[in-house]
Order: C-alpha cells, then structure tokens, then sequence
C-alpha cells in the first residue's frame, strides 16, 4: 500500500511543515488525496463498509459509504500545538488537525502556554451505512476493491497520547497500555464490555448501539466522522462518501472514564454535560471508530454502475453515455421485467416504471414536485405476493425496505426518530431513510385489531410521507420538520387505507400454482448484464431534468378545458396534476427531457386505461376500491 493511504498523517504533517505559511496549505492536501483517489486510486483504499475493524490498522486511510443519523455540537480542538524536548528543551510545532490525541514521545511534552497553540472548530457526524442498502449494491462496491483478507497487525501506541480536547483542560495523561496482541485485545474488550454495561444501566441505555440504526435487525460499521470544513452543507439523512484517517486509538476510552470531575471548572461547557452524555457522544472506538474526514462529499445515489463521487474514472462516464443510446430497449425489456413479475399486467407495471423512476426534485411551498406513490390494490391476501414482489424489487433499486403493515407492527415499532435529553443523541426511527429509498408497505397483512396510540402516531407519520415527503421528528417538546424523498408502494387488496398519488388495480393474467419456482424462474431467465441495465436505468432516469415548453404548456391547457367542456366531472385540478406528472415520467421513461405532444396522448391514454379498470372493479364489486 502506498504512503499516502497507509501513513496519510506523516504526509499532511510533512505538506504542513513546508507550507504553513501559506495561505491555502490545506487546499493543497485535500487537492492531494482528490487526485490520488481518481481512476484505480480508491480501490487501494480499503472500506469500513467491507471490511471487519480488526484487519484495518488505526491511522491509515480508510473509505466509508454512510447516512447522517446524528449530528453533534461542534467541538473545538488544538489545530497547532508545541512540544518541548525535555533533555534539550527544543521546541517543534505539530499539526493537530485529522487527531484525536496530541502526538509526542515519552521524552516530550505539550506546551499548554505556548503563543504558537492554535485552537480551531470540528464538527462530528454519527454515522451508519446506508440503511436498507441493497445485497448487490454492497457486493458491488466490495467486488471494485482491493479488500484486506487478513488482520492487519494490533496497532501497539508507543508514544505519549493526550487528547487534543483535553490539551484544553489541562488534563495530563500516560498511555500506560503495553505491546502485544492479547494485552491489547482483552484490554479492548474489557472496556466493551464496561461501557454495555455503564450504558444498560441507564434509563435510555438498554437498546445500546441499536438505537441509532433506522431499520429494525441492521447492524454495521457505526463511526463518527470529524468533518474539518464546509459541514454547513450537510444535513441528518443525507449520503456520503468518506475518504479519512481512521482513529482506534485505545487511549480515547481511557481518557474519558479517567476524567477527573473537577476538569469541568476548566471548561464550563463540559458542566452541562452529563456522565451519560459522555458516554453516548464518547462510546468505545473498538465499536464505534472515528474518521477523520479528508475528502468528504454528498452522494446524490449509491448506484455503483454509474458515477457519482471525484474518484470516478473517465471510462465510467463514457459507458453512461453509451447507455443512453440504448435507452428504450432497455425500458421495453424492463416492463417485460415488470409484467413478469405483477402476473402478465402489462398496465400496472407501466406505472410501476413510473413510480419506481419518480423523485422529488424541487418543493413548493409545501408541496412536493415529483413524487408518485402507488397503491397497488387487488393483491391476492392468501399468497406471499407481496413478498415475492419486494424480493424482486431488490434486484434492480439501491435500498429498500419491506414493512408488513400487522398491528403489532404498527404498535411495537418506532417510525419517528426522536430526541433522548438524557444523552443529548437523536434516537433513530423506521423512517429515518436516505433518498430514493422503496419503501413497501404490504397491507394485505393487516388483520383485525385495535391500533394503540402509537400505533395510530406511527400511521400518521406514514401518510404525511407519502402525502408530504416529510417527517416530523419528535423533541418532546415540540416537532422538527425533515424533508425526505422515499417512494412508497403500497399493496393492498382493496383500496389502501393511506393515502397514494395514484391506485392501481392489478389484472392478473397467470396464476402460477406457486409463487416461489415462479419468481424465481423470472430471475434466473434475466441475466445479470440484463439486471445492471435495469439498475443504471431506474438510477439515471432519477437524475435527468425535465423542462416543459411555453407551446406544449398552451396545448395542455387547452386540452384540460376541452375535456371540461365535454363532462365537468371527468377532470379536475387534482386529475390533471395526476395527468402531467404521469406525463413527465413517461418522456422521462424514454430519455426524453420534454413533453412532446405525443407524451402526452400516451399519458392521457394511460390514464383512461387505468380509471377504466378502476370503474370495472367498482362495478363488480358494488363498491368503491
């Protein structure tokens, strides 16, 4: 491994030293590391999302793909400090900048006085893996690096440690840890150990770790990220790539349960903060590491097929371009896909395209522009289709998650993420969800039952995400408002309980004696080339703009007063929403990034087709789907 991925602190120390006098010295590193990363570059970067902690080694770069779930205060720390030499008394000044502990040998100290310390702002993220993260996206990811297939050697501090927070407090400290790989390694899980237990004491500390994972059953990788400049730019849910300097250091665990009380009256801000405050900003870096952000960046997908991030190489972005080309076989071999699939219903996988390739892109107001949930009624209650639907979906979208609308699901889950005072950490909820997440509500489930009082708020919250594209994040004492985008696809046997943008209702034209053989059939019959185009497909059609023209824009509303001319009541403002955002998901479908006036019949006659069921069913059934 290369220098500059294996010791990155020796490099920006040595870039440091030469050029701190001017004024965009740390331009230059991050300049530095963003050219290193182009083309193969990352793939020597080994990543926390495939890699167990103990084959990385502390202090060397590594990768993480992760959501925000929590953001801290921001912390200040000692960006330049000075050492003194005591046999000589020479004098050197270090960068503390990517630390989390001050770096000097047993035979110097830190000068706490010196007129050189500069005392500079952090801010930290918590961060978690992308929650409800496709099996083929990570494997992907995974396939495209140099991953580590042995543990890297226990890494052994032989230097005096003092965090660069306690600099400020004038709390000296010894790493008194000796070498050797089994000393360390009980050491390590001793201190595990003590802080699950100190943490299941407390009121809020039994759930531990878990309560920061949106989805229910997910683990993973948790680390804090310092982020050192432009943090303003980011926010709680949002994606990132991470590219860092990892932190493992046994010494932090060792300061923060050693700290004396009386430190607080050195910092004021550290007596509002509680010993259980500490523990759940401050947890083990064995199980939660810190990376220290070198090159930081929001993703706006986390499709590997296509580009997205500085490390991604010109070959890439030619392929992208190649597959526009072929645009519309590939949108023919997916509704063939689809119609598979929804059992030969050629309509309802038409507009499953449309609301799997359907996003928010802009809000007015309130409103958000773009979104597209459907209700997929008429789904069979005594068979698994639902789930062999969503088994299905994986295949082709990034994240997803299937939630089984039972009452014990409704009544026992936590949707809403909420804010824990005692620890000063936002507890996370079910739809706590990165964009462009499926989320697929299965109601054929639902039994009779009474829904609780959390369960009626967790309902609630489910249709202000699919009315709204928000959540409303409990603070006790009052409610936060956070804009999501998550596609959400109902399926239900009658007309869905939530609301939805547009109900269709499915026509089976097969009935396979068993589901299993038959999904699985479909998959196997799909080659994996095949099912990488789908996935570039839904992903790209995400990321096109969309402009309609003045002419298009007259026409249209022309037409919508014709159709009220002939009957008033086959139209109206929410019918012909529904009609042009159908409409630009159609041009969208086919790369085109104009309505034309033939999108527009092709919506119009779309719509009739499926009001047409609509009304078929009403008549059967001698009520209102």
């Amino acid at each position: 491994m290369s220098d500059w991925s294996s010791a990155p602190l020796s490099l920006v120390q040595a870039v440091y030293a030469q050029c701190r006098t001017l004024p965009d010295w740390e331009k230059k590193v991050t300049d530095y590391f963003k050219e290193k990363l182009q083309d193969d570059g990352s793939r020597e970067v080994p990543s926390l999302n495939d890699a167990p902690l103990h084959y990385l080694r502390h202090g060397e770069l590594v990768h993480f793909r992760c959501m925000i779930q929590d953001m801290f205060d921001p912390e200040y720390y000692m960006g330049v400090y000075e050492t003194v030499e005591l046999s000589t008394g020479t004098r050197a000044l270090h960068l503390g900048k990517y630390r989390d502990v001050a770096d000097c040998t047993p035979q110097q100290e830190v000068d706490l006085h010196s007129s050189q310390t500069v005392t500079l702002e952090r801010q930290t993220f918590y961060c978690v893996p992308v929650p409800g993260e496709s099996l083929w996206v990570k494997e992907m990811y995974s396939n495209s690096r140099h991953t580590r297939t042995s543990a890297s050697t226990s890494y052994t501090p032989n230097r005096q440690k003092r965090s660069l927070e306690e600099e400020e407090d004038d709390v000296t400290r010894q790493d008194t840890q000796q070498a050797g790989d089994g000393r360390e390694k009980c050491k390590r899980l001793e201190t595990e150990q003590q802080w699950r237990c100190q943490t299941a004491e407390t009121p809020s500390g039994s759930q531990s770790l878990d309560r920061y994972f949106p989805l229910p059953g997910e683990k993973g990788p948790a680390c804090l990220v310092k982020v050192y400049e432009n943090w303003d730019g980011f926010k709680v849910n949002d994606v990132l790539e991470v590219y860092g300097v990892l932190c493992v250091e046994p010494a932090l665990s060792t300061l923060n349960e050693d700290r004396d009380p009386m430190s607080s009256l050195l910092d004021p801000a550290d007596m509002a903060e509680t010993l259980e405050e500490q523990r759940a900003h401050s947890p083990p870096t064995s199980l939660v590491p810190r990376i220290h952000a070198i090159v930081i960046q929001k993703l706006p997908h986390t499709n590997p097929l296509i580009p997205s991030s500085v490390c991604e190489s010109e070959a890439s972005k030619q392929s992208v371009s190649s597959f526009m080309s072929e645009l519309s076989s590939v949108r023919s071999d997916l509704l063939g896909f689809l119609t598979h699939a929804l059992l030969g219903d050629g309509l309802a996988a038409e507009y499953l395209i449309l609301h799997l390739i359907s996003t928010v892109y802009a809000r007015r107001d309130v409103l958000p522009l773009g979104k597209f949930s459907l209700n997929l009624s008429g789904c069979p209650r005594s068979s698994d289709f639902t789930q062999r639907l969503y088994s299905i979906l994986q295949q082709i979208v990034t994240a997803s998650h299937y939630l089984p609308m039972t009452i014990d699901t409704m009544n026992g889950l936590r949707f809403v993420p909420c804010k824990d005072y005692s620890t000063n950490r936002l507890v996370s909820g079910l739809l706590q969800l990165p964009a462009h997440t499926l989320l697929l509500v299965d109601e054929t489930v639902l039994e009779q039952g009474q829904l609780d009082t959390a369960g009626v708020r967790n309902l609630t919250a489910l249709g202000n995400v699919i009315t709204w594209q928000k959540v409303d994040y409990d603070f006790s004492y009052h409610q936060m408002e956070f804009p999501c985008n998550v596609n959400v696809l109902v399926t239900s046997e009658g007309r869905s309980l939530l609301p939805s943008d547009c109900q269709v209702h499915l026509k089976p034209q097969t009935c396979p004696p068993s589901l299993e053989p038959y999904m699985e059939a479909l998959l196997s019959a799909t080659l994996p080339a095949m099912l990488n185009k789908f996935r570039m497909y839904l992903s790209l059609l995400q990321l096109m703009d969309y402009t309609i023209t003045e002419e298009i824009t007259k026409a249209v509303e022309d037409d919508f007063v014709d159709m009220r001319k002939d009957d008033p009541q086959s139209m109206s403002a929410d019918d012909l929403h529904r009609l042009l955002v159908v409409a630009r998901l159609l041009s969208l479908s086919v790369g085109q990034t104009s309505l034309s006036r033939d999108g527009w019949l092709r919506a119009k006659e779309l719509e009739t087709q499926r009001k047409s069921r609509l009304q078929e069913q009403k008549f059967l059934n001698g009520n209102e789907l």
